[in-house]
Formats: C-alpha cells, sequence, structure tokens
C-alpha cells in the first residue's frame, strides 16, 4: 500500500494550488455575494483541461484519472467551492456517458463535455425524491422515433449555465431511463434559481420539462437502466464532495493558524493557550483523516473498482469532518468569524452544504448500512 503520490500527481496537485491562489481567490468572496455563475473563472479551467481529468485522450480527456480529479477539487474549495463544484458535479454526465453510453454518443456528447466546450446538467432530484427512484414522477413517452418528456426538476446544479442536461425520467415500463436533453430543446425551461445557504453562484435552479422531444438514439444505457446509471456516476460525485470538505476544512485551519499568531490577549498570541492549540490539532487531524479517505475512494476508482460503499464512507465522514472543522475555526476567530468581510464566515456556510448535496448524510448512513448487513 502506496501513500506517496506520483510525480504527476504531485505537479497537479501544486499547479491547481496555484491556479486557486491566483485565479479563484480573488474572485471568492464576490461570487458568493452576487451569486452570479463565474463564466470567466470557467473559462480559464477549461484552458487548464481540469474537466476531463479522469477521461482517456480519445475522449478529450487528459487521462490523469480519478486521484488527480480529486486533488484538483481539494485545492479549488480551499479557494472557493462553488467555482471546485461545478468541475466535481460536471462529472456526473461524464461518467454517465462514459460507462454507459455508446460510442457515437461518447463522440457527439461526451467530447465536448471533457474538453468543456458546453456544461452538463444531471437532472435526477424532484420536490418529491430525493434518491428514491419509485418517487420519480418526470414521464417519457415514445412517440414514434422519439420520447416526449415531460415533468419537473428540483436543485439541479449548473441548470442556468448548462447546454447539455441528462434526464432521469420513467418509460412506458415504469422504470427510470436516462436521456440527453439539449437544454435549448423547445420545453427545457429553467426556472426559478434555489437560493441555499451556501454554494452560491452554483446556478442551481428548478427545471421544467414541457414536453420535451428528444430521438430515441439519446437513451442512454439500456431502456429502464436509469437507476443503474445515477448510482454509479454518483458514486464518483460524492469523492468530489468529500474533496471539496477536506479543501474547504484546509482553508479553515489555514486561517485559524494565521489568526490564532496573530491575533493577542493577556500579552501573548492566543496561539500559545492551550484551549486553541487544542482546537487547532484536532482540527488538523481530522483533515488528515478525511483526506485520505477521499483519496483511497479516488485510488481505488482508477483501479476499476466500485466505490458506491467506499465513496458513501468518505462522503459521510468528510463532510461531518468539515462541518466540525469549521466550527472549531469559528470558535478559534470569536466574534470575528462571524463578520461576512472575512472568509471564515462563508467557510461556515459552505461546509454544511457537503452534508446535504449529492445525498444527505443519512442516505450515505443507509448505503453503508445496507453493505454490512447484507
Amino acid at each position: 500500500m502506496d501513500f506517496n503520490l506520483s510525480e504527476r500527481e504531485k505537479m497537479i496537485q501544486s499547479t491547481a494550488r496555484e491556479f486557486a491562489v491566483n485565479e479563484v481567490l480573488p474572485r471568492a468572496a464576490e461570487i458568493d455575494r452576487t451569486a452570479e455563475f463565474p463564466h470567466d473563472v470557467v473559462g480559464k479551467m477549461v484552458k487548464m483541461g481540469y474537466f476531463g481529468l479522469a477521461y482517456p485522450a480519445e475522449y478529450g480527456g487528459s487521462g490523469c484519472g480519478y486521484v488527480a480529479y480529486a486533488l484538483v477539487i481539494e485545492q479549488l474549495a480551499r479557494a472557493s467551492m462553488t467555482v471546485a463544484a461545478i468541475v466535481a458535479v460536471s462529472i456526473l454526465s461524464e461518467e454517465s456517458l462514459f460507462r454507459f453510453g455508446s460510442e457515437a454518443q461518447k463522440r457527439k456528447h461526451l467530447v465536448p463535455l471533457v474538453q468543456g466546450d458546453v456544461l452538463g446538467c444531471f437532472c435526477f432530484t424532484e420536490p418529491a425524491t430525493g434518491s428514491d427512484p419509485k418517487a420519480v414522477a418526470t414521464r417519457a413517452r415514445r412517440d414514434g422515433g422519439y420520447y416526449v418528456i415531460e415533468g419537473e426538476k428540483n436543485f439541479i446544479s449548473m441548470a442556468a449555465a448548462a447546454s447539455q442536461a441528462l434526464v432521469f425520467a420513467k418509460d412506458d415500463t415504469g422504470r427510470v431511463s436516462s436521456f440527453i436533453v439539449p437544454t435549448a430543446a423547445a420545453g427545457f425551461q429553467v426556472r426559478e434559481p434555489c437560493e441555499t445557504l451556501g454554494l452560491r453562484g452554483f446556478g442551481a435552479c428548478v427545471v421544467h420539462l414541457d414536453s420535451v422531444r428528444v430521438p430515441e438514439e439519446n437513451l442512454v444505457g439500456e431502456k429502464g437502466g436509469g437507476y443503474e446509471i445515477m448510482l454509479e456516476a454518483i458514486s464518483v460525485e460524492r469523492i468530489g464532495v468529500a474533496s471539496q470538505a477536506v479543501g474547504v476544512a484546509r482553508a479553515a485551519l489555514d486561517l485559524s493558524v494565521e489568526y490564532a499568531k496573530q491575533r493577542i490577549a493577556y500579552e501573548k498570541p492566543i496561539s500559545r493557550m492551550p484551549t486553541i492549540q487544542w482546537l487547532l490539532a484536532e482540527m488538523a487531524s481530522r483533515i488528515e483523516a478525511g483526506r485520505w479517505l477521499s483519496y483511497r475512494g479516488a485510488f481505488l476508482r482508477d483501479q476499476g473498482q466500485s466505490i458506491r460503499h467506499d465513496s458513501a464512507m468518505a462522503k459521510l465522514f468528510c463532510s461531518q469532518m468539515a462541518v466540525e472543522v469549521t466550527r472549531m475555526g469559528m470558535q478559534v476567530h470569536g466574534a470575528y468569524g462571524t463578520m461576512k468581510s472575512l472568509a471564515m464566515e462563508r467557510l461556515y456556510r459552505v461546509a454544511k452544504m457537503t452534508e446535504v448535496y449529492v445525498g444527505v448524510s443519512e442516505i450515505q448512513r443507509a448505503i453503508i448500512a445496507s453493505q454490512l448487513i447484507q
């Protein structure tokens, strides 16, 4: 078992850190304040190749693997979790097409996603579904050589910026299928934005599908196989969320250490107080545990293994860790940590988002428990 990153991975990590500091961090507070999708930063990430890290060159990627994906997400999240999430969530559509799409679909629809020419959104969640396929109300009926899709999706990340959607709907078998849908298609309507505690600027919206027609060749994988596609894709995205949580927590630790060294109380830096040292030590230890849990999940995926169970563990632990670490960071900062002019307040808010998006913690526990008791 080798815990060392390869030279290539170290270079990717270092380059991502430099990019995050120089290009992302100066925009982080503004993105959070305005809640506007950062098209300019996305354009720069396209040039860095961040949307194709995990995929081979034949489909427009760099073939760096899933560990590289996790490394980049972590560094981006240290600057802005919104920016990191844009790369992380993009893998949902990419993974679905890469694992289940036909060769023609990969050439036509996957390559533009991997190269960053278009952005994709993943339309599974509905107002009453969560992760339950039985509760999916969106329908897809056959009409000649087309499918006609009707329904509503909620909390659809990047819907406002995406050119391509992967839509999940029940077909005439009563099972869920997956369809590639251009967001410019007639009847595909991006409506009210979802204003959330954190991840502001992420472009999450409600999507209405009003008799959207797509050709039958846009069916991804087997008919009725949509839930399997969703489970496989989301297992990779959980590693992305775990990596975001690690990045956010690390940013909170960095700020807390710097603040503790500078803040004077009783004629000495508070970093010399045992209570503050205890907090900093706890923060560092939990981050390190979460980091290697996320790296392990990515490593297993690079080995071609299923990570549905491992990614659930990584997301559960790392999201809880991020919430606790940012809470401790807030304690180190005291009242100053609550000020919106300081980054600590933003980190405290976005950490909570890691517990609730891409499956709440209770869902992760159910996945882990089902593996234990089967």
